[in-house]
C-alpha cells in the first residue's frame, strides 16, 4: 500500500505537493518522493524516510513548476532498497515521464523477462518501473497518452492506481476492477488526484468524485478531462481500505470510511454482545469500531489505551521484531480506566497476532478484570498479492485456526470477529463490488495456486469527457 498525488496548479505545485504526501503518511512510511516540470526540465528529490525528513523549504524551492506528482512507499521486508523509492523518472525524444504507484502487479515476473530478452535493463523491483517501460515503450510508436495506457492496461494483471507527469501534463488511471482508490478534487488555481480525499482536505480543496475503474484522468493549464480507456464487469475494491488503511475520515468510493467503522462496531455489539463496564478502542484505527459498539451496547466509551502520536503504524514496519518493539512505544495504558474492569477491546483486524497479544498483556497487568476482543474485520486466513504485505499463510494466526485457538493465542477472555455479511452490509456495496480475497481465499484476478472469481475486461478507446458525463465508447475484446 502506497500513498500518490498529482496536481497541476497556476501557483506552483512542490508545496502542495508536500502538504498533501504529510496527509496520506499513514499510506507508506518508509520513502517519499516528489517530481515536478517547468520549462524542459524534470525535477526529482526522493529518499527513505518520512515526509518531514525527506523534505524540507530548501529542497521544496528547488522542486519548480506548476505541475507535479508525489509518492509515500510502505516498506516490505523484500524490497526495502533506496532504489525502489518513487517516483521513478524516463526520458525519450524529448518527453519527460514521471510515474509513481500505489498497489501490486501479480505477472511481474513474466512480464519482466519478456522486456529483458527484448533489451531492457531494469535497475529496480518494482511494478512502477515495468508499468513505467511499458508507458515509455509505446510512446515511441503510439500517438497518445491515453494509447499508451491502454497498451498498458493490455499488459497488467492485478492492482494499480498510478499517477504520471508527462512535461507539464499529470495523468492518473486506475484498474478496471478499482482495486486502489483514486478521488479527483479542486483547488484554488488547478485540480489535484489523490489515493484519498484526505489530501485534497490538506489543500482546502473540493471533492469531486472518486477515479473510476479503468479511467484516465487528463490534468493540464486548461482544465482536467477524462477518457473510460478499460470496463469489467464487476468491481474489486480492496476491503482492508475500508478496514485498516484508509483513514476514517476518506471517503473512498463515495463512501465516508468513519461510518463504515462504526456501522461494524454496532454490528459486532449485535452478533457478539457481552457484560462489561467499559468499551476501549485500540487508538487510532479502532477507535470509530468502539464507538459503533458502544452507542449500540449502552456500555460507555472509556480510553484505556493512550498513543504515542509521533509512532508510525506497527502492522507495515517491516520485521516482526520491529513490530513487537514497537508495541510498547506506541501505546500505553491508562491504569485507572482498566483496573477491576471487564473490559471489551475493539480493534481493527488481527493480521499476525503479536501485537493483539502484547495489548491484551498489557490490559491484564493494569488490573483488567476481563478483556473481550471484538475485531472489526472476520478472520484473516489467506495472503494478499494485491498490496498489502501479507504474503504467506503462515504469518496469519487466523489461517487454519478455529476462533477458539487465537483466543487462546492471544490470551483474551473471549474473542469474536464481524461476520463477512455484516461486513459486506457495513460497507455498502456488495460482496461481487470487493475484493475479499484475504478473508475468503478467492481473488479477482489469477494467481497461480490459488482460487479466482472469474470476471471478464474490454478494453475499449474512450471518449474524452470533461464533464464526467456518461462515456460514449466502442468495444475492443481481446
Amino acid at each position: 500500500m502506497c500513498g500518490i498525488v498529482g496536481i497541476v496548479d497556476a501557483g506552483g505545485v512542490s508545496f502542495p505537493l508536500y502538504y498533501t504526501l504529510y496527509a496520506l503518511q499513514h499510506r507508506g512510511q518508509e520513502s517519499a518522493g516528489i517530481s515536478t516540470f517547468e520549462g524542459t526540465a524534470l525535477y526529482t528529490h526522493k529518499a527513505q524516510g518520512l515526509v518531514a525528513e525527506v523534505f524540507n523549504g530548501e529542497t521544496l524551492q528547488k522542486l519548480p513548476g506548476n505541475a507535479g506528482i508525489g509518492h509515500v512507499r510502505y516498506p516490505t521486508a523484500r524490497s526495502k532498497v533506496p532504489d525502489n523509492v518513487q517516483p521513478f523518472n524516463f526520458r525519450y525524444r524529448g518527453l519527460n515521464l514521471s510515474i509513481a504507484h500505489d498497489g501490486s502487479l501479480v505477472n511481474t515476473t513474466e512480464l519482466r523477462e519478456e522486456y529483458e530478452r527484448r533489451g531492457q535493463i531494469f535497475c529496480t523491483t518494482a511494478d512502477t518501473e515495468i508499468m513505467g517501460s511499458i508507458i515509455a515503450d509505446a510512446l515511441r510508436t503510439s500517438k497518445s497518452m491515453e494509447d499508451a495506457v491502454l497498451l498498458c492496461m493490455r499488459r497488467l494483471r492485478g492492482s494499480y492506481a498510478a499517477v504520471a507527469l508527462l512535461n507539464n501534463t499529470v495523468y492518473a488511471f486506475r484498474d478496471p476492477l478499482g482495486i486502489k482508490p483514486l478521488c479527483i478534487g479542486k483547488i484554488d488555481h488547478g485540480y489535484i488526484v489523490a489515493s484519498e480525499s484526505v489530501a485534497i482536505d490538506a489543500l482546502n480543496g473540493t471533492f469531486i468524485r472518486d477515479v473510476l475503474p479503468g479511467e484516465l484522468i487528463r490534468i493540464d493549464e486548461n482544465g482536467l478531462s477524462s477518457t473510460q480507456i478499460a470496463t469489467a464487469n464487476r468491481k474489486a475494491h480492496c476491503i482492508f481500505e475500508y478496514i485498516y488503511f484508509a483513514r476514517a475520515d476518506s471517503i473512498i468510493d463515495g463512501t465516508l470510511v468513519y461510518d463504515v467503522r462504526r456501522r461494524i462496531g454496532q454490528k459486532l455489539y449485535d452478533v457478539a454482545p457481552v457484560g462489561a463496564n467499559t468499551v476501549c478502542p485500540v487508538p487510532d484505527s479502532g477507535i470509530a469500531y468502539a464507538a459503533g459498539y458502544a452507542e449500540r451496547s449502552g456500555i460507555p466509551f472509556v480510553e484505556g489505551l493512550m498513543k504515542n502520536r509521533y509512532m508510525g503504524r506497527t502492522f507495515i514496519m517491516p520485521t516482526q521484531q520491529q513490530r513487537e518493539w514497537a508495541v510498547r512505544i506506541k501505546l500505553n495504558t491508562v491504569r485507572g480506566n482498566l483496573k477491576d474492569k471487564k473490559v471489551v477491546l475493539v480493534d481493527d483486524s488481527v493480521v499476525r497476532g503479536t501485537t493483539s497479544r502484547r495489548i491484551v498483556n498489557m490490559i491484564r497487568e493494569a488490573g483488567a478484570e476481563e478483556i473481550h476482543l471484538r475485531v472489526g474485520s472476520p478472520p484473516i486466513v489467506s495472503p494478499c498479492y494485491l498490496g498489502v504485505d501479507m504474503p504467506t499463510r503462515t504469518e496469519l494466526i487466523a489461517s487454519g485456526k478455529e476462533i477458539e485457538e487465537v483466543r487462546k493465542s492471544i490470551g483474551a477472555t473471549s474473542l469474536a470477529y464481524i461476520p463477512i455479511e455484516d461486513l459486506v452490509e457495513a460497507i455498502g456495496c456488495g460482496e461481487q463490488n470487493l475484493c475479499t480475497g484475504c478473508l475468503t481465499g478467492c481473488y479477482p484476478v489469477e494467481i497461480n495456486g490459488e482460487r479466482c472469481s472469474r470476471y471478464v475486461v474490454d478494453y475499449m478507446a474512450g471518449t474524452r469527457q470533461s464533464d464526467f458525463s456518461t462515456f460514449k465508447t466502442g468495444k475492443e475484446k481481446i
